[in-house]
């Protein structure tokens, strides 16, 4: 399809899930504060903390390479690209802000550790992975072959193994210079 943007079709589940996550994630939140547990575990709270800075790396780096190289059209959102980036946080995995959906719905389970944050962390975590599917599908439209060739290389959310395979291929890429 290359660089032509396609209206992606709004259905009925995607406005459902859309909903509920909101919901789930402004209630973490909220909850998040108002059962905090004091008597919680000091090394999982600091945990949490830990990975509550790495949801928000995931979730604002993206935004500035997108628009930097997306080939964003002036005056338009980070989110209208035109061009595949394959570069910074989508080195590492395909999904990064819905990688920090996921670990913030963790890291604010966490930190809080208290039972109704910790369901509403994996209703956050699990419809923020379900949402890369139909991403997915999109993408593959928008952008074909070349997209497909993307997700052999980087990982879908598994930032981990990202940073594992991004370290071995610039080894293996110093060693045949």
């Amino acid at each position: 399809m290359g660089g032509a943007e396609k209206k992606q079709a709004v259905t009925l589940g995607m406005i459902v899930s859309g909903f509920i996550l909101t919901v789930a994630v402004v209630s973490q939140i909220v909850l998040a504060f108002l059962l905090y547990n004091r008597e919680g575990d000091v090394l999982v709270r600091n945990l949490g903390w830990g990975v509550l800075w790495i949801s928000a790396f995931f979730g604002w780096w993206p935004m500035w390479t997108m628009k930097r190289r997306g080939k964003v059209d002036h005056g338009k959102s980070y989110i209208h690209t035109t061009a595949l980036v394959d570069l910074g946080p989508y080195s590492l995995v395909r999904h990064p802000q819905y990688l920090a959906g996921i670990l913030m719905g963790i890291a604010l389970a966490m930190i809080a550790q208290h039972w109704l944050v910790e369901l509403l962390g994996i209703v956050v975590a699990v419809i923020s992975y379900v949402g890369t599917y139909q991403e997915e599908r999109d993408l593959v439209e928008k952008f074909g072959a070349e997209y497909e060739a993307y997700r052999i290389r980087v990982p879908r959310v598994n930032f981990v193994w990202g940073i594992l395979k991004w370290i071995f291929s610039r080894n293996l890429n110093e060693k045949k210079d």
